[in-house]
């Protein structure tokens, strides 16, 4: 009878377990993807801006992006963490913050690869302005490999969110996600090791998904995937 009623049990506190991973989720989809939004929003602008400028511009922000890569990105996320009240918003700016650096070399690397092709000296020759050139010639054709980055970086922001709440710097209790209800099972191993299970493979699930989004969003927008050399 309480199978049917609660199918993946009760916590210590008597709350549903299956509909507090189903609430979970939402937590980990909304870390993930906006805060990819904001780190997408930052490493293309910042890398396109390297990219097309080229020079000292270039060199600024280049040595930039590797002063913010040496840092370990999550000891990173967690010393700004340690200074902020815990909750899913400090949570999605801080992750975005410093997610961006992989997205922005990306950017600078497409960008300085297109900025001499014939279409772009084209525009240059037909009057187009720097902007236009940017938004409406270069950066669609830069952004394939930059979504592929950003469906990996998904998985990464789902794992970083379960280890802060893990450290009780992520989303608070009594709110839901699978870190803290990780953290949760684990102090009560001994009397209900069950508990453990369903935050685990529910991490691992996601994490896997949104890797094989990426890879399979790799194989699609890659050129070498359709035969063409």
């Amino acid at each position: 009878m309480l199978f049917r009623s609660h199918w993946l049990g009760t916590d210590d506190r008597g709350r549903d377990v299956a509909a507090r991973l189903i609430h979970g989720a939402s937590v980990s989809v909304q870390v993930g993807f906006l805060s990819m939004l904001i780190a997408g929003f930052i490493g293309v602008i910042v890398g396109a801006v390297a990219g097309y400028a080229g020079g000292r511009v270039d060199w600024i922000l280049s040595r930039l992006i590797e002063v913010v890569v040496c840092f370990p990105t999550f000891f990173l996320i967690l010393s700004v963490m340690v200074w902020l009240k815990p909750n899913i918003i400090h949570v999605i700016i801080v992750i975005g913050l410093t997610q961006w650096t992989g997205i922005a070399r990306l950017t600078r690397a497409e960008f300085l690869r297109l900025r001499e092709a014939d279409f772009v000296l084209a525009a240059r020759c037909s009057g187009a302005s720097g902007g236009r050139i940017v938004f409406r010639h270069i950066l669609p054709c830069a952004l394939a490999p930059v979504l592929v980055t950003l469906a990996f970086g998904v998985a990464d922001a789902v794992l970083i969110e379960a280890g802060l709440s893990w450290l009780g710097f992520g989303v608070p209790t009594p709110d839901p996600s699978w870190g803290n209800m990780l953290r949760s099972a684990y102090d009560q191993l001994r009397s209900a090791p069950h508990l453990v299970y369903p935050p685990c493979a529910a991490i691992f699930l996601s994490v896997m998904a949104y890797h094989m989004v990426g890879d399979a969003l790799r194989q699609t927008l890659d050129p070498k995937s359709f035969g063409i050399r």
